[in-house]
């Protein structure tokens, strides 16, 4: 530190103007319980003022006095002490403890080093009196376990005039060690302000036991150290107020304070003369009347707001029950419907499950049906998973240049074609819509695509034909390439549907074997076929018909005989009788209608839907008709 930073600033205050309100604070440096050897009087604080010079040389004898002993910087400023240390051999320059537990276990100098620090630490608290006063004007906080105390900052400019104005304090402290509950009454001293010594900082300072230090507006005081007052710095003087204005703010702060003070003497005066005089019943019997009239208004107003409420609440309870009674009405008639509704729920319950079981039944008999209509079997002396629909061979979808050599064009669009009606039929009767659209014409088959996008801007068009292109184009053999793919994944999402697992997309008859195996498999006895449709307007209408021509018999052995044929009965175990049998329905029926047009010619019968004469032909060839019509 600078010897400029080591100098202490200069005081504001002057000693005379120094007052209780300017005390801010308190600390206090090396607690000591033990008693003091000197007491501090009066004339040490007229010696302090007048002579520090004196004062500081009382204070180094005392404590030579007290200590006689020579420090290790003594010694080095002595220099015949210094050269007697230097003749000691080097054994001996190292002082030896004197400590009685210099050989003790660490538990025992721990719990004595323990003891030693409890000796020199307390808790300690002070409190400030001022004369003419009972009570302290001031009571610190505790502060615990320690030798050097800085309590908290105080204020007392809100203090009586009594008090703000006074030069002298009365401080008291009050100490106990760590391990006792008593208070021990340690110092009691009566402070002058106007005799405290500027000293500006804490630092360096070697304070005597039980020191107080006080902090003040402009600074720290002390009584145990002399004034220490840095000179003026030169500077340029700064205009400044007046010594009259500054006597006029002085004047006018004691009016002030002159003024409080009356006030609170004329407060006091008129208390006691209205505690002394008698009261006037009448004036305060008035006022109380008039209070108790506006009690009564105001209670009259809240009365009407509580019966106004009141109404409102009995209202909101009126509702609110004839809503409970609506609601237990409802709840009444809900549970009544519940019961009534629940032998309905178990009766649809059980519908539901023989309309399931009926669906099922009916799904196992169309799919065997189709597999009938559409038989897949397989290819005599052809490899593994080669079959063929229809008697039309169908390869896996690997259209290669041996597959080409070895099978006509023609076959493989007819057989395509089969699939695709097959596959077409099968999404409605599975209720499992295509991914793909898939339109069969025949062998002119097409599948369309309104999913993926398309890299090909060539051709726009998402139409794929089922068959071979004209010419050998490349472009045509990749789109029937593409559309043979879609219809794989149709078939794919059919299995799908059922639960099947395709392991190759690729083996298109086998993928529909093995679905129609699966759909047409089952225990259960498969249902009969319904009457109903055209078949059964058509049977109904020739029924009646013959009625009036007597011709029943013959109408009902040829259904009888066409029934015999579906599928499920005992006359049907063998599937090559299901067509002998169909044949020969058809030929009963032929009769049937020939004797019709014998009997009576000019009332010849004829389908529902030919009212217009429509003629039904059966197109045998053609099947490969335009795609643009």
């Amino acid at each position: 530190m600078s010897t400029a930073l080591a100098q202490p600033r200069r005081p504001r205050l002057l000693p005379q103007n120094r007052k209780l309100r300017h005390l801010k604070g308190l600390s206090l440096r090396n607690l000591s319980f033990e008693p003091p050897t000197q007491l501090r009087t009066a004339d040490d604080a007229s010696i302090s003022s007048k002579s520090p010079a004196k004062l500081q040389v009382l204070r180094e004898s005392a404590a030579h006095q007290l200590h006689p002993s020579r420090s290790t910087d003594s010694l080095r400023k002595d220099p015949a002490a210094a050269a007697t240390a230097a003749k000691r051999p080097d054994g001996l320059k190292r002082r030896r403890t004197s400590l009685s537990f210099a050989h003790a276990s660490l538990t025992v100098r721990q719990k004595k080093l323990g003891d030693l620090v409890d000796a020199a630490v307390g808790d300690v608290f002070f409190s400030l009196h001022v004369s003419g006063q009972d009570e302290p004007v001031y009571i610190s906080e505790v502060r615990e376990k320690s030798a050097n105390f800085n309590f908290q900052f105080f204020d007392l400019a809100n203090q009586g005039h009594d008090v703000t104005r006074s030069c002298y304090v009365t401080i008291r402290l009050w100490a106990r060690r760590p391990k006792q509950q008593t208070w021990l009454f340690l110092v009691e001293e009566i402070i002058d302000l106007r005799d405290l010594n500027f000293i500006g900082t804490l630092q360096d300072r070697k304070f005597p036991p039980n020191a107080l230090v006080f902090h003040l507006e402009d600074g720290i005081y002390s009584l145990d150290f002399a004034s220490r007052v840095s000179d003026p710095k030169q500077a340029t003087p700064v205009p400044t107020s007046s010594y009259n204005a500054l006597m006029k703010l002085a004047n006018l702060e004691s009016s002030i304070d002159d003024a409080i003070h009356t006030q609170r003497q004329i407060m006091a005066q008129i208390n006691r003369l209205l505690d002394e005089s008698a009261a006037d019943a009448s004036q305060s019997a008035r006022e109380e009347a008039t209070l108790a009239d506006k009690y009564v208004t105001s209670q009259q107003r809240l009365n009407r707001a509580a019966e106004r409420r009141r109404d409102e609440l009995r209202e909101s309870l009126r509702s609110r029950q004839v809503a409970m009674e609506e609601g237990r009405r409802s709840q009444v008639k809900a549970q009544e419907d519940i019961a009534n509704n629940q032998q309905q729920l178990e009766a649809s319950k059980e519908l539901i499950k023989e309309t399931e079981g009926q669906i099922r039944g009916q799904r196992r008999r169309i799919c065997s049906e189709l597999s009938d209509i559409f038989p897949i079997t397989p290819v005599p002396n052809a490899p593994p998973l080669s079959f063929q629909i229809c008697n039309i061979p169908l390869p896996n979808s690997l259209y290669d240049s041996a597959t080409a050599r070895s099978m006509n064009e023609d076959v493989l669009s007819a057989a395509l074609g089969i699939a695709t009606l097959l596959t077409r039929h099968l999404q409605f009767y599975l209720s499992h819509p295509l991914p793909y659209a898939i339109f069969p014409y025949g062998s002119r088959s097409f599948a369309r695509d309104e999913i993926s996008q398309l890299q090909d801007k060539s051709t726009p068009r998402r139409e794929f034909p089922l068959y071979l292109p004209r010419g050998g184009s490349t472009a045509g053999q990749w789109r029937f390439e593409y559309a043979w793919f879609l219809l794989n994944k149709d078939i794919e999402a059919l299995c799908a549907s059922q639960g099947l697992k395709v392991v190759d997309i690729r083996h298109s008859l086998p993928n529909l074997k093995y679905l129609l195996y699966v759909c047409s498999a089952g225990s259960d006895e498969v249902p009969e076929r319904k009457k109903g449709g055209v078949r059964g307007l058509w049977a109904g209408r020739l029924k009646s018909r013959m009625s009036s021509l007597g011709l029943n018999s013959a109408l009902d052995s040829a259904l009888s005989s066409t029934a015999a044929s579906r599928r499920g009965s005992v006359d049907s175990d063998a599937p090559n009788q299901h067509g002998d049998v169909l044949r020969n329905a058809a030929l009963n029926m032929g009769s049937v209608l020939d004797n019709l047009a014998v009997v009576s010619p000019d009332d010849a019968l004829a389908l529902p839907f030919a009212e217009s004469e429509t003629k039904f032909t059966l197109r045998t060839k053609g099947l490969r008709e335009n795609m643009s019509r």
